[in-house]
């Protein structure tokens, strides 16, 4: 969903609901095209089973992340922090990372939900090796095992690049986060591998 979309279904949702209320207030009744409606952005804005699931990952972790950059070739490994929180009336979760990466300092931010509307996991990536945005979907089951397609932008031919990312939780304070993309040849490739372990609360 763009920003501009999102705007403009944000002031559609207020130009619908201030005709409902003022009909409330004067006394007549809406008409059923109007009941449903009203029932539907309820229920699109309504948070639930997923974004309790997502909820329960809230909190700090300490990071293990390792990067292929060709092949075959040993990974680089790098540490760094997580800290996520859930915003928006607990409608979406927000994830803050401070790590390294290439010998540089390394911050990204995240954003997570789930749409009522399309039934399915978002999420969006953004930090300080680019001023670009990468935004996914996927689905995920029960236990948060989760399988996410993303496209962003590539810095050298400058034409949108897909990646596919993965994530399972082997115990309840152990995240592996995966990372595939197109290597040189053209084939899918392991790119980079993130371990989470949540810190005691």
């Amino acid at each position: 969903m763009t920003r501009k979309h999102a705007v403009s279904m944000t002031v559609l949702a207020l130009l619908f609901a201030a005709p409902l209320a003022a009909q409330e207030a004067t006394g007549p009744k809406m008409t059923p095209e109007m009941q449903a409606m009203m029932e539907a952005f309820q229920k699109a804005g309504t948070p639930g089973v997923q974004h309790q699931q997502l909820a329960s990952t809230a909190g700090t972790y300490d990071l293990t992340v390792k990067s292929w950059h060709s092949p075959g070739a040993e990974p680089a490994i790098d540490t760094g922090t997580a800290t996520r929180r859930m915003i928006l009336g607990n409608r979406v979760m927000v994830e803050e990372v401070t790590s390294q990466m290439m010998g540089q300092p390394y911050n990204g931010q995240g954003l997570h939900g789930y749409d009522n509307v399309t039934g399915k996991y978002w999420a969006t990536w953004s930090d300080s090796m680019s001023t670009g945005l990468m935004v996914s979907e996927g689905s995920c089951d029960a236990k948060l095992v989760c399988t996410y397609t993303g496209t962003y932008h590539d810095p050298v031919t400058k034409k949108p690049q897909t990646s596919r990312m993965t994530s399972r939780w082997p115990d309840k304070s152990t995240e592996v986060f995966e990372m595939y993309g197109p290597g040189m040849d053209g084939k899918e490739t392991r790119m980079m591998e993130i371990t989470y372990k949540k810190r005691a609360q």
